[in-house]
């Protein structure tokens, strides 16, 4: 098989995702257009920061089209692997915590959640609902698009030795890493049972503090390489763990420095702290992985992991991973 040629799967995927993006990209050119369409206070679109963020959010989820179409799509397995690599990382860890978060909340709270804001509930539910669509095709789409682009990362052990030069800066990174994330990830468990911020917040912290904690440890564990099972699967979780810490960080800082009605008070805080040290933390572990999975694409006559059912016997019959980080 041609694994430039996209499979079912593939094709389902990215048109999950498509048809999920485009009422949120119809209500965004909407808004940027002067209709306050599903908006309680139309003079709030009117705001400078407001229409800077709406159209950075729209040109968000325009990429995220162009991914969606690229996993299905002959021509994204040409594309270079750091243009599908970098927003993807960025796109997965801000919709895990959105797919994982708004369902618990709309069960707890029934939608009231959504009620009584500048924008209409209805326009909250059908939001999410797009993000969670957003986030099962896009994902699921990735997983199966770098299955048949990179499928050494999905066969491999996680012991797997090979040649790194920059290793010992790798270690220094990832425990330092750890050590930065650590406190992170308290205080967001302490702002989790405090439930101040009420139940969006407090679900959103303690996802977000696991995410990271548990990116730093698995990140420990790759540069390390501890362990006999599958690099998969602590690689998904780095890669979650990371690309949570920086895009939230990052679209907080955003948030900050350009004011207006979500900028928050003017008086810097923790919260400001927190999101800071975590985007410029999720940012060094991104570039440690990047070293990682860099050094690993050289490595040729890969061992794959040995299944649970499979039989000694059955060894003649393994083919090696000869496929790079391309």
């Amino acid at each position: 098989m041609n694994a430039d040629r996209p499979g079912i799967g593939r094709i389902a995927a990215g048109a999950v995702a498509v048809a999920a993006m485009l009422p949120y990209l119809t209500l965004k050119t909407l808004w940027l257009t002067g209709t306050p369409l599903g908006v309680n206070d139309p003079a709030l679109m009117d705001d400078p920061s407001m229409e800077g963020l709406n159209a950075m959010t729209f040109g968000m989820d325009a990429v995220g089209l162009v991914l969606a179409l690229a996993f299905t799509m002959r021509w994204g397995m040409r594309l270079p692997a750091w243009l599908v690599l970098l927003p993807i990382w960025v796109g997965t860890g801000l919709l895990s915590v959105v797919a994982a978060v708004a369902p618990v909340l709309a069960t707890l709270t029934g939608g009231s959640a959504f009620e009584g804001g500048p924008i209409q509930p209805w326009v909250y539910m059908m939001v999410y609902g797009g993000f969670l669509g957003q986030a099962c095709g896009l994902i699921a789409g990735f997983v199966l698009y770098a299955r048949d682009r990179w499928p050494a990362v999905f066969v491999t052990r996680l012991d797997h030795p090979f040649p790194s030069p920059t290793r010992p800066f790798q270690t220094v990174v990832a425990w330092g890493s750890l050590v930065v994330v650590a406190p992170i990830a308290a205080v967001r468990f302490a702002w989790a049972v405090q439930g101040t911020g009420g139940p969006a917040a407090v679900l959103q912290d303690a996802l977000k503090g696991l995410l990271a904690l548990g990116a730093a440890v698995a990140l420990v564990a790759l540069v390390r390489r501890r362990g006999h099972g599958p690099f998969a699967r602590p690689l998904a979780l780095a890669w979650l763990g990371s690309g949570c810490l920086f895009g939230w960080g990052l679209y907080a800082m955003i948030l900050r420095s350009v004011g207006g009605p979500l900028g928050g008070s003017a008086a810097a805080g923790l919260p400001d702290l927190i999101e800071l040290f975590g985007m410029l933390t999720g940012l060094v572990m991104g570039m440690c992985g990047a070293f990682l999975l860099a050094e690993r694409s050289g490595v040729r006559d890969v061992e794959p992991v040995q299944q649970p059912l499979e039989r000694v016997q059955g060894e003649a019959d393994r083919r090696t991973a000869d496929h790079g980080h391309r």
